[in-house]
């Protein structure tokens, strides 16, 4: 179980997407380079983050979109192997990045100045800003992105050519470069916000506990909780992408990290090939509903909605966990039909002494959760986990050095009252602590391969950051399309329009929507991209602000496992050695009940701990909160049951078709529909019990 490796298949290119950004950097003079510039990208981050550098807000974007820029164009031309003239371009491409980035920093106070009456050179500047993003976006993650944001450029350029409710005024040319390309409501608006401060930071906080061996105690805490029942290697991927999830900023690196361990255990367990990446693909999309980072959507949510991040979590913790819980319910339901038995409890690891012997890896993920309830900024919360992270991995190479129990204990209990002094001191203790460890460690050899581990954490780190960074940058193009144009209320005035005469009718609409807008997009441009269209119109119905933030939220992570993209899908079948469409329709199986979660939550807001709704105002917030939660496992259960077909024995298709219609019922907090659903799913536990008792 220690070799996580599993290659791909030989000659299956069309099964899978390759992601360039899993090798490491490339041999010789350039990749060394790159790596030391990923290297600086990282520390840059981390002075800015620490408050050790203080720059203005637009040039501290101009500067994070600029070392993009650097590192993205080179760094992916080397990884797929271009020749002498691809790399020239990219490096020329990079260059331009650069420039840009450095114009915004020097011209600053003039740009200010000259605020709706650019100069040539500012126009020219502001294309360049546009083409570098464009062409970023597609190296990195291909056209799916450049060309939804190309289409609304071009209704920005062109709109007063659209037909019908879609026609625009009409803008300048160098009104629209002004609005995407300078000040915040473009390029540089609210998601590279977020993306230079709370983001970075996030992924290099994953990047730094991954090198420090998390997955390894997530795999075998999950095999030691669940590996010996029945169905376990299964729900061995759930547990562990669950926990994955908690550190992870992309459900697709998810799939490809944990994915690489599960997948494999789940085919020589006798799952299906098919089967066994839908469930890692399912579990791994779902560590981005999984607080308390949420794939980094957790921090744009509460600063795109004006609340405190621990009401986003609030909003998203009963859901995540009904999500978990009806992935698991499925891959048991599939073990139980193909009657997979678990693994023997004797080949596994120990939960128990995997977490004595490695519990001090949970401490910086607790300390982040406790500073984030505690009402402190992400920022800060993100800058101390990192910096706790840093210093364990430091101080444990330190401590190796140190003769003697006595001396250890002594050491590890002076580093902890540092490590804790943070609380009084703020960062500067804490980063004086790692200083002071550094210098320790570059003492003896040992201590200098640890300090290379670290150094080699912050350029991975960088480079895992690139595609959320150049997305969020893009997807300023479709926000700053939505401010100048209105384009927004457009969508909003036709789903309000139909909602006044069928709620469910909106939601539906609004959930295609969702899903065609979210497919092949990264999780954090595709919570913005449809949180800026189609939240606004569920509002407008009646539904809470957080609400219908989620719903969008929620279905735009389901387009991963959606047909014909499900890019989560195709990451994982090189590892499943099948075709990637196979793997998505097993993941609609498995997933079919997280369909189910947010129309639950738009009818009784109570599942998401918001206050509202005719239940709560009918029986008491608390006793609403209970019942839709019990309601909501019901419904998950007999989803489950209807689409696998089994419950202790194989079901027939009558008794499968009573349980989707019975779950169907439940969904809706309609006159009638639940004392129908419950009526029917007694119907249905009586015609299983009786079948049972015959059989």
């Amino acid at each position: 179980m220690t070799d996580l490796r599993h290659p791909a298949p030989v000659g299956d290119a069309d099964l899978t997407i390759r992601d360039p950004l899993a090798e490491s950097f490339p041999e010789g003079r350039e990749g060394r380079a790159l790596f030391w510039i990923a290297v600086a990208f990282s520390l840059y981050q981390i002075a800015i983050a620490a408050h050790l550098v203080t720059l203005s807000s637009q040039i501290q974007r101009a500067l994070h979109l600029g070392f993009l820029m650097l590192l993205c164009f080179p760094l992916l031309a080397a990884l797929r192997g271009r020749g002498r003239m691809g790399k020239l371009l990219s490096w020329a491409l990079a260059g331009l990045g650069v420039v840009v980035a450095g114009y915004q920093w020097v011209e600053y106070v003039p740009l200010m100045m000259r605020s709706g009456m650019l100069n040539q050179w500012d126009v020219v500047i502001g294309v360049l800003a546009l083409i570098t993003t464009f062409g970023a976006a597609y190296v990195v993650m291909g056209p799916a992105l450049p060309i939804v944001a190309g289409l609304f450029l071009v209704y920005a350029l062109f709109g007063q050519y659209f037909p019908g409710p879609l026609v625009t005024r009409g803008y300048d040319f160098a009104q629209v470069v002004e609005q995407m390309s300078f000040g915040t409501e473009g390029i540089y608006g609210t998601p590279l916000y977020v993306s230079a401060t709370y983001i970075f930071l996030f992924i290099l906080f994953g990047s730094f506990l991954e090198k420090a061996g998390m997955i390894r105690l997530f795999t075998d805490v999950s095999l030691g909780l669940v590996g010996h029942r029945m169905g376990g290697a299964a729900k061995v991927s759930v547990v562990s992408s669950g926990m994955m999830g908690t550190i992870s900023g992309s459900g697709v690196a998810n799939v490809v990290t944990t994915g690489q361990f599960t997948i494999p255990l789940m085919k020589s367990f006798g799952y299906r090939s098919a089967f066994a990446g839908g469930v890692e693909a399912t579990s791994s999309m779902g560590g981005q509903i999984m607080p308390p980072v949420m794939g980094a959507v957790a921090f744009i949510m509460a600063e795109t909605l004006g609340v405190a991040y621990v009401e986003v979590v609030r909003a998203a913790i009963i859901p995540a966990i009904l999500y978990f819980a009806s992935a698991f319910w499925m891959v048991h339901l599939e073990a139980g039909r193909r009657d997979l038995r678990g693994m023997s409890k004797e080949d596994l690891p120990s939960a128990r002494k995997a977490l004595r012997e490695r519990w001090y890896l949970i401490l910086p993920l607790a300390v982040l959760v406790y500073l984030l309830f505690s009402g402190y900024t992400p920022l800060f919360a993100g800058t101390v986990g990192l910096g706790l992270t840093i210093m364990l991995i430091l101080g444990a190479s330190a401590a190796l050095g140190l003769p003697g129990t006595v001396l250890k204990t002594i050491f590890w209990i002076g580093l902890g009252l540092v490590a804790a002094s943070f609380l009084r001191f703020g960062n500067t203790a804490l980063w004086g602590g790692i200083a002071a460890l550094l210098v320790w460690n570059m003492i003896y050899s040992g201590g200098r391969k640890t300090i290379w581990q670290v150094i080699e954490s912050l350029a991975e780190g960088a480079k895992t950051a690139l595609p959320v960074g150049v997305a969020c940058a893009l997807v300023g193009v479709i926000i700053g399309t939505m401010t100048l144009t209105g384009a927004a209320n457009t969508f909003g005035l036709y789903i309000v329009s139909v909602g006044q005469n069928s709620l469910i009718l909106s939601l539906i609409l609004t959930m295609i929507t969702c899903i065609v807008l979210g497919m092949g997009i990264p999780t954090i441009p595709n919570y913005i991209i449809t949180s800026t269209i189609a939240a606004p119109a569920l509002l407008e119905l009646g539904v809470p602000l957080i609400v219908s933030h989620m719903f969008v939220f929620y279905f735009g992570i389901l387009a991963d496992l959606t047909p014909p993209v499900a890019l989560a899908c195709f990451a994982a079948a090189p590892i499943a050695k099948e075709n990637g469409l196979k793997i998505s329709f097993e993941a609609l199986k498995v997933a079919a009940a997280g369909f189910v979660i947010p129309y639950m939550a738009v009818y009784t807001p109570a599942l998401m701990l918001q206050d509202g709704g005719p239940l709560a105002q009918a029986i008491g917030y608390s006793a609403a909160v209970a019942y839709i939660v019990a309601k909501c496992v019901i419904a998950i259960g007999l989803w489950g049951i209807a689409v696998i077909g089994w419950l202790g024995q194989r079901l027939p298709i009558r008794q499968r078709v009573l349980a989707a219609v019975a779950a169907f019922t439940l969904i809706a907090a309609l006159p009638l529909t639940d004392e129908i659903g419950l009526a029917l799913t007694a119907l249905f536990v009586g015609l299983w019990w009786l079948r049972t008792r015959r059989s």
